[in-house]
């Protein structure tokens, strides 16, 4: 077998020489009172939501990235069209990591190193420790309820920021930090703070967990308790639009006007785009090899009676037969969803195809050899597991799942004459061919793309000034107002000047 090069983790150094070239723009921006609010009141601007919203990125929230957040981002600009002090729950420092007791509970962000092979890759900050002490609440006023990791049905649940139910998980200790009582909900909090105006972006966590957990969760579409979910299952659509519709209510019970954001497409970011499918370079002896393997020939064979046998139709096992060949081939895998043919003592397997979508986390496992026999070869030899393949059948559960929560954000916002914010036609654009800036473009592509940080999941600074100008532009058509928008070359992406340590 050739040596198992994942090029598409190890950036290219010139692609790393371009995003650590860092376009410094002015940015000039009028008086005040050259911009209007128009029907809006942006005094006392309150931003809901969850990682999106707190300014999370790299796989972690830290200081940088969370000043550069969208809601912090779309304030800034509000100022000049009568906005108020916008006030963050900033945790102290720029690890991420945060702690308990001071012990720490979650890891540090990722930053872009320089691996063994002399390629940038993700690797874990080691330079200092956390600070940011959950034990230590924040009090006062605040304008940003954004709660990493907080699904819809989360936001309206008590006792999500009692930090006795941290470690079984009834709890999220982002929220912990700034909940105002043990028993207090974040729609509750963020609507105690009297928005003037509002932004709620919710939903994404209801169907990314299963996504980025290879569709390792259940689709409870149908069932209606959401006390039941485990955490990477996909929330009942009526879970959802039940959840969503009392939040919108609570937030404009006094009257305030707001922006309600849809859900992207999470299958288009750089955690389902960067690793290809056919991943396994092989020369032709080795593929020769492989496929000499008696129980590949078994397993083979074995198909070929189950279909002579009507238990699978020929379809299924051309699917399911195994090729290996010299170049580039698709990684054998487990499938849950193939039809059961245990007893005659053939798995679910078959190789991947150009419809299923690879995790970016399997990288690290893919190629690899198990047990320390050199025959045995993650993704040849030895099936990828359930947890590192996103197949077509859990995609349509995603999507399905996805246009149903947009249909009710839609549905919402008209009813109650709020601006309507196309996340998901917007950040399209960025997934195919980009998104033009005085700078550049920017792209999905995984570090060198600018859009996403290093979790292939979350935006980077500039990521966020596109999404607050999307927003802007929503806002302004909604309400005749003229918020301006941002330059967002002269917020950074990755940057390859990051170390280790």
């Amino acid at each position: 077998m050739k040596k198992f090069n994942l090029k598409y983790i190890g950036l290219f150094i010139a692609a790393a020489a371009i995003v650590s070239c860092e376009v410094e723009f002015d940015n000039p921006i009028d008086e005040a009172g050259v911009y209007t609010s128009g029907e809006a009141d942006f005094s006392n601007y309150v931003s809901v939501g969850n990682s999106l919203t707190s300014g999370y990125a790299d796989g972690a929230l830290y200081l940088d990235a969370q000043l550069k957040s969208f809601p912090a981002i779309m304030a800034g600009q509000m100022e000049l069209a009568g906005g108020g002090e916008f006030i963050q729950p900033l945790v102290n420092d720029n690890a991420g990591g945060l702690l308990a007791g001071g012990v720490q509970i979650l890891p540090n962000r990722f930053v872009l190193a320089v691996g063994a092979n002399g390629s940038p890759a993700p690797a874990v900050y080691t330079g200092e420790a956390p600070t940011t002490d959950i034990t230590n609440t924040f009090t006062g006023k605040l304008n940003n309820y954004g709660v990493p990791g907080a699904k819809s049905f989360h936001l309206g649940a008590p006792g999500y920021g009692n930090i006795a139910g941290v470690a079984t998980g009834q709890a999220n200790p982002y929220y912990v930090r700034f909940a105002s009582g043990g028993m207090s909900t974040v729609i509750g909090d963020a609507a105690a703070a009297n928005p003037s105006f509002f932004t709620l972006w919710i939903g994404n966590n209801d169907i990314l967990s299963f996504a980025t957990s290879g569709g390792v969760g259940v689709d409870q579409t149908g069932n209606f308790d959401p006390t039941t979910y485990g955490s990477n299952d996909i929330t009942d659509p009526n879970v959802f639009a039940g959840a969503v519709s009392q939040y919108v209510t609570a937030l404009t019970a006094n009257g305030a006007k707001g922006a309600v954001v849809n859900i992207p497409d999470v299958t288009s970011i750089p955690f389902f785009t960067t690793v290809p499918v056919n991943a396994i370079p092989l020369d032709a002896a080795t593929a020769a090899a492989v496929m000499s393997n008696p129980q590949i020939q078994q397993y083979n064979g074995g198909l070929q009676l189950a279909a002579g046998g009507g238990l699978i139709t020929p379809e299924e096992a051309a699917l399911r037969t195994i090729s290996f060949v010299e170049g580039q081939n698709y990684m054998l895998m487990e499938d849950e969803d193939l039809t059961d043919l245990s007893l005659l003592g053939l798995p679910n397997l078959r190789q991947t195809n150009d419809t299923d979508l690879i995790t970016f986390t399997s990288a690290t496992v893919l190629g690899t050899v198990v047990g320390g026999d050199p025959t045995m070869i993650r993704g040849v030899s030895v099936p990828l597991e359930d947890q590192n393949v996103l197949t077509s059948t859990e995609q349509a559960s995603i999507s399905a799942a996805q246009s149903a929560y947009n249909a009710t954000l839609e549905a919402l916002a008209s009813a109650n004459d709020l601006a309507f914010v196309d996340a998901r036609t917007a950040l399209s654009q960025v997934a195919n061919g980009g998104v033009s800036f005085n700078g550049g473009v920017l792209t999905s592509t995984y570090a060198s793309g600018g859009a996403f940080s290093l979790d292939g999941v979350h935006p980077t600074p500039r990521g966020y000034a596109l999404t607050a100008n999307f927003i802007i532009d929503a806002i302004n058509a909604q309400y005749n107002a003229s918020i301006p928008k941002v330059d967002i070359g002269t917020y950074r992406s990755v940057q390859t000047s990051d170390s280790v340590n």
